[in-house]
């Protein structure tokens, strides 16, 4: 049998099926049968060729829709605003798209920025506008719409096409692995908390980004990545492993046409807001700035084991309590750590055996992010979502990830509904416990992600393609010169075997 059957693809590029090729869906495969049959292949084939219509893709798509449906049934206990006894605690259905149309003074008709400070960045409070001011215009000719109801549900159309359009971005990508996509179609942190605010937005608009990157058009790459970073900071943080894979590959010019399309699209997005309103375009810079350790991060977890291991003396403050006190402090610490992650993703990059692939590297540094963050809010996990998938479609440690994440989110909502009522649901201490699983699963993913850098033999992407599916004008490209040399000269240094003297 040949090596590439045993993966699970044959010599035609035909899909991956993950009953063959992962480990961990082949052993739960004997449950219902063992691994998927030659006759039911035809799924993976065009829908006109076999006149099938259910295809991988779109068996991935309608998942997708499933989740956003169960995730909209899951809220709907709040979608009145009418929120009493704390039903959005109790009923886990508490969204942040509902309860800034009041806070931030949408149901007045408060244009974002002009007439009201926003705690997000520009293209999210644009957006919010966008949806938030016709609909507050229909409520005030019609009085008995319920306009909190009315905006949520406009947000959960758009938000969920988002979401959809990720997956079609997923499957765009993975056209000979469509159902890496499942993971992010049938994710359980999907179906909590894909309204609870408006990431998807930032996601879908980097899925997109990604997407040009991988068709080597690196202009409208950088003008999507600048416009997810207009709506969440993160997707910016992809620019360094464009950067860092093209110098090794010797195509730093399409890294720096991305990089500066970037940067005049976020420059442009926000120059209005920053050059008219000010100081209130400058309310999500103060608001992180001036913001204390959150619930749920590593600082979070230090201050509890602070407590734990203290004297008990208010004036004795353990580490991590003190810069809770000290948040300037506390602020450059998580810069620099993340900013040594980087640097350590950066070198990888360039000392691994094999170029890494972009969805590898992206994913290394938001997971940095995050680990080392002062705030880690619930539906931050959408950001690894799509990444994970194109860094490492593997379900084990995916679904163990998954399940930390419902902890949390359980958790969570406990602590909530504690703080609301003065009264803990739990203790302290389950709490802690769930943000460690969660912290350790995204630790354990990354750790896999270098291991699968350093050997990749054991790359799931890498046995169904040739390079980097993700990579565009990277993908098949050699190491540059200097590197080469150098690794020549690393490899031919070392000492040989002295000869045996018979």
């Amino acid at each position: 049998m040949s090596t590439q059957s045993t993966r699970g693809i044959d010599d035609t590029g035909a899909a991956d099926h993950p009953s063959r090729s992962d480990g961990f869906v082949r052993g739960l495969s004997g449950v219902i049968g063992g691994p998927l049959g030659d006759h039911a292949t035809a799924l993976d084939r065009p829908a006109g060729r076999e006149r099938r219509f259910w295809t991988a893709s779109r068996i991935v798509l309608a998942l997708v829709c499933l989740t956003l449906a169960l995730h909209w049934v899951q809220k709907s206990p709040c979608q009145d605003g009418a929120w009493q006894n704390n039903v959005q605690y109790n009923r886990f259905c508490y969204t942040d798209v509902l309860a800034l149309y009041y806070a931030e003074g949408l149901n007045e008709g408060k244009v974002p920025y002009r007439d009201h400070p926003v705690e997000y960045p520009v293209l999210t409070g644009y957006f919010m506008g966008a949806l938030g001011l016709p609909v507050h215009a229909l409520g005030v000719d019609d009085p008995s719409i319920n306009q909190g109801q009315w905006f949520y549900n406009a947000n959960v159309l758009v938000l969920g096409a988002l979401a959809v359009a990720t997956v079609a971005v997923l499957l765009a990508l993975r056209r000979r692995r469509p159902w890496d996509a499942a993971l992010f179609a049938l994710a359980p942190a999907l179906l909590l908390t894909a309204t609870v605010n408006w990431d998807l937005l930032a996601i879908g608009l980097a899925a997109f980004g990604l997407l040009a990157w991988a068709r080597s058009r690196p202009l409208a790459a950088g003008v999507l990545l600048g416009l997810a970073g207009a709506a969440k900071m993160w997707p910016l943080f992809l620019l360094g492993p464009i950067l860092v894979l093209a110098l090794r590959a010797g195509r730093i010019r399409a890294a720096l046409t991305a990089i500066g399309a970037a940067l005049a699209s976020l420059v442009l997005v926000n120059l209005h807001a920053a050059t008219t309103y000010r100081e209130n375009w400058d309310r999500f810079f103060e608001l992180n700035t001036e913001r204390p350790i959150d619930w749920g991060t590593l600082w979070y977890i230090g201050r509890y084991l602070d407590g734990k291991t203290g004297s008990g003396d208010p004036a004795d403050l353990g580490p991590f309590e003190w810069l809770n006190v000290n948040i300037p402090v506390l602020n450059n610490l998580s810069y620099a750590l993340f900013g040594l992650a980087c640097l350590g993703v950066a070198a990888l990059a360039l000392m691994a055996p094999r170029r890494p692939r972009l969805a590898q590297l992206a994913f290394l540094v938001v997971a940095a992010f995050l680990i080392f963050s002062k705030v880690w809010s619930q539906q931050f996990v959408l950001w690894l979502l799509p990444l994970v998938v194109l860094a490492r479609p593997k379900w084990g440690a995916f679904l163990a990830w998954q399940v930390a994440e419902v902890c949390y989110f359980a958790a969570f909502y406990g602590e909530l509904l504690g703080a609301a009522t003065s009264r803990p649901v739990f203790p302290e201490g389950v709490f802690v416990l769930a943000a460690s699983l969660r912290l350790g699963t995204v630790v354990l993913l990354c750790v896999l992600v270098v291991r699968e850098i350093l050997h990749p033999e054991e790359d799931a992407v890498r046995a169904t393609y040739d390079d980097d599916p993700d990579g565009g004008v990277l993908d098949g490209a050699p190491d540059v010169g200097w590197l080469h040399r150098w690794r020549k000269r690393e490899t031919t240094s070392e000492p040989s075997p002295e000869p045996v003297t018979v």
